[in-house]
C-alpha cells in the first residue's frame, strides 16, 4: 500500500507519519458532517492523532508493510473512533503515568494520558497482531 484507502467509514493508512494529514482530513470532514461542534472535532483529532502516531511509531514500528486503520462511527449522539495497527501489542498496565515527578521530563509516554484527558471512554484491546485502541465522545 502505497496510498490511504477509504472505504465509507474507513481509512487504512502506511505506517509513516506523513499520513497525518490524510487521516486528519478523512476525520475532520466526517465529524463535522456529524454536525459537531469545533471544540469537539479538535478534541477528538487531538486524540486521534496521537493514537495513529503511536501505531505508527510503536506498534509497527513505521514498517511499511504495515497498516493502521481508523474507523469512524456515530450511535446516537456519541462519535467512536477505532485505530489499529498491525503490531505485538502492549499491555496497557504497563503505561507510566506521565505526570509521576520520574517522568516529568520525558519526550515520550503522554500519549493515552491525552487522550483520556479529552475522551469520554477509551477502549484498549492489545493483541498478539495488533492493538485496537476504540475512544468515544459524546457530539450534542
Amino acid at each position: 500500500m502505497k496510498r490511504p484507502v477509504i472505504k465509507g467509514d474507513t481509512i487504512t493508512v502506511p505506517s509513516h507519519p506523513e499520513y497525518l494529514t490524510d487521516v486528519d482530513a478523512f476525520l475532520e470532514g466526517t465529524l463535522r458532517g456529524f454536525g459537531a461542534e469545533e471544540s469537539v472535532v479538535a478534541d477528538i483529532a487531538i486524540s486521534v492523532s496521537e493514537l495513529v502516531n503511536n501505531a505508527v511509531m510503536h506498534g509497527n514500528k513505521q514498517s511499511r508493510d504495515k497498516v493502521v486503520t481508523v474507523r469512524i462511527n456515530r450511535e446516537n449522539n456519541t462519535v467512536l473512533i477505532a485505530v489499529s495497527d498491525e503490531g505485538t501489542g502492549f499491555d496497557p498496565g504497563g503505561l507510566q503515568s506521565p505526570i509521576e515527578d520520574d517522568n516529568l521530563l520525558k519526550a515520550v509516554g503522554r500519549g493515552i494520558f491525552i487522550v483520556r484527558s479529552l475522551m469520554d471512554t477509551i477502549d484498549i484491546e492489545p493483541g498478539p497482531h495488533g492493538t485496537t485502541i476504540t475512544i468515544g465522545k459524546a457530539i450534542a
